[in-house]
Order: structure tokens, then C-alpha cells, then sequence
């Protein structure tokens, strides 16, 4: 066993995996998994800049991120990060501060890399299931962008393209600096009209109609998945590798862009920093299942973390 931690830090959270891995088994033990909401990517799709609030919110979780590494003992740690800090212009003031606190350099990866590590941290564990039909499309919605991937035992085909659930927000449904509560019918049109237009970009290079299986990854797939099961609380154990129907999928999201922002909270298993974003995440899962057909996602809580922790193991 090789103690690991690695950390993902995308455009709306950031999140930590402390584990024990055995690369010889494929097991890989859990110490510590968490996540903070820190909106990283917090206006880059207006300004080009890491806000300096949102710099500090991001510090303020890598500190405790530090302390937890050291308590644990983990051998080694990958930090990587995705969409929002790879567009700034100010993203040497983010490496920096994260050198400065963890010791390690940020590796601000690439959109085909993103994949390549959701991939394998999503199916690695679905390997020999006979309910599951391969090639996977595994599909990773985050804060600034989504990932594609057809595979079987190794990746087929990947393609990152910029649509999120924090840049869908704020791209439609800003409305004199607050999201729409709830949103207008032409805000929703011009997001899926959105939406759409990167489907069709992802399938130049992705075969997305060819896959047997939809993997679904990240916060807002796995929030969609908690409301369709009407959990008390958010429970990973009972939202990892749950099913969730197309017609559960469209009936969940049309409510969520109908709903207020009270109504989204009062959802016990909705965390704070997703009230605002989750329906823009659900409307793409929505309009990816629809576009290859899928009758049901499968749900992971495994995904690029996993990833990036197997690439170091």
C-alpha cells in the first residue's frame, strides 16, 4: 500500500482524497475525502481574472488541506487544477499561493488529461459487472466545463468543452448581479441553445451515441441523484453507482429551473454552494442524455480524484 493524497481544484470546489492505494489489487482505501465550495472561477468567464476573494477562499481550504495531508502521512500529493485557473491571467498568483502552503505546484492540466483521470477513477471499480454494458460514456459536469470520454478497458475517445454549471450560470441567468429567482423562459432557451452548440462540438471528436453505459460525474450529478432518491442528507454511500431514469432526470431539472433559491435550499441534501448553480448542471446532464438517448445514468462518487490519486500510487 502507497499512502496518497491528491487534490482536485476545479472552478467551483475544491476537494481533497487521502487514500491508501494498491496498485496490484486496483484498491483503493479511503482515509479522507472532502470538499469545500470556494467559486475559484468566480467571474473568469467576464473578466479573465481570479477574483482576489475567490484566490482567498481557495487558500483558506488548501491550509486546512495541509494540515490534514500531515496527520495522515501521506506519502505523496498531486495537486491539479482544471478549467478556471487554466483561463486566467492572473493564474501565477494562484500557483504561487499554492506553492506557499502545500510545497507542491499546481499542475494546470488540460481538458484531455481531466478526462483521461475522470475516466479512470470512475471505471476502474466497474470493471467485470455484467449489468453494465461497455464502451462507458463517462461524463464529468464541473464548475467551468465538462469532460467526454468513450472507453471500454482504456480511453476511446476525449473531449473537454466550456460548459458548467457555474459558467452556464453565469453566462444566462445573471440578472442585475443575482441569478434569476427563477429563471425566464428565453434565459433557459439561450442556455440549452448553449448546451447543444457544445454537444455538437464534443461529437466531432467523441462518438457519444456509441456508448452502452452513461457514467455521470461531479457535484451537480451527484445532487440530481440525491433528489431523485429524497435522501435526508447527503450520502454518498447511497448515491454511488445509483441509477437515475431520463424521465426522473427531466422531471428534476424542469423543477429546479421553476424553483426559488428558498426552495432549493430547504433541499436537505443540497449543499449551500450549489443552490444557485445546480440547475444550469442539471439541464446539461438533461441535454446529454437526451442527445445519445440514454434511458438512465449511472451515478459515481469516483471520479477524477480517484483519478489523479491512481496516478500517483
Amino acid at each position: 500500500m502507497t499512502r496518497v493524497a491528491a487534490i482536485d481544484c476545479g472552478t467551483n470546489s475544491i476537494r481533497l482524497l487521502v487514500a491508501d492505494a494498491d496498485p496490484d489489487t486496483g484498491e483503493l482505501v479511503d482515509l479522507d475525502r472532502r470538499m469545500t465550495i470556494v467559486r475559484l472561477g468566480q467571474g473568469v468567464d467576464r473578466t479573465g481574472r481570479l477574483a482576489p476573494e475567490a484566490l482567498e477562499r481557495t487558500f483558506a481550504a488548501c491550509r486546512e488541506y495541509a494540515a490534514v495531508i500531515k496527520e495522515q502521512g501521506a506519502e505523496r500529493l498531486r495537486f491539479v487544477a482544471t478549467s478556471a485557473s487554466r483561463d486566467a491571467e492572473n493564474r501565477d498568483e494562484f500557483v504561487q499561493g499554492v506553492l506557499d502552503i502545500l510545497g507542491v505546484e499546481p499542475e494546470v492540466i488540460s481538458g484531455d488529461q481531466e478526462a483521461e483521470f475522470s475516466f479512470t477513477g470512475a471505471t476502474r471499480e466497474l470493471t467485470g459487472r455484467e449489468d453494465l454494458t461497455k464502451p462507458y460514456l463517462v461524463v464529468d459536469i464541473g464548475g467551468g466545463s465538462t469532460e467526454f470520454v468513450v472507453g471500454a478497458e482504456h480511453v476511446g475517445a476525449a473531449r473537454s468543452v466550456d460548459v458548467g454549471c457555474v459558467r452556464m450560470t453565469e453566462r444566462h441567468l445573471l440578472r442585475e448581479g443575482g441569478v434569476s429567482d427563477p429563471p425566464a423562459p428565453e434565459q433557459i432557451a439561450a442556455m440549452r441553445a448553449d448546451i447543444e452548440a457544445a454537444l455538437d462540438l464534443a461529437e466531432q471528436t467523441v462518438p457519444l451515441r456509441k456508448a452502452h453505459t452513461l457514467v455521470g460525474l461531479a457535484g451537480s450529478v451527484t445532487t440530481v441523484s440525491a433528489i431523485a432518491q429524497d435522501l435526508p442528507e447527503y450520502d454518498s454511500a447511497h448515491i454511488h453507482h445509483s441509477r437515475i431514469s431520463h424521465d426522473r432526470v427531466r422531471e428534476i431539472t424542469e423543477w429546479l429551473l421553476r424553483s426559488t433559491h428558498a426552495e432549493r435550499a430547504a433541499i436537505p441534501s443540497m449543499h449551500p454552494g450549489r443552490v444557485d448553480v445546480i440547475g444550469a448542471g442539471a439541464l446539461v446532464l438533461l441535454a446529454i442524455m437526451e442527445r445519445i438517448g440514454a434511458q438512465e445514468v449511472v451515478v459515481s462518487e469516483h471520479d477524477i480524484l480517484d483519478g489523479i490519486a491512481w496516478s500517483v500510487a
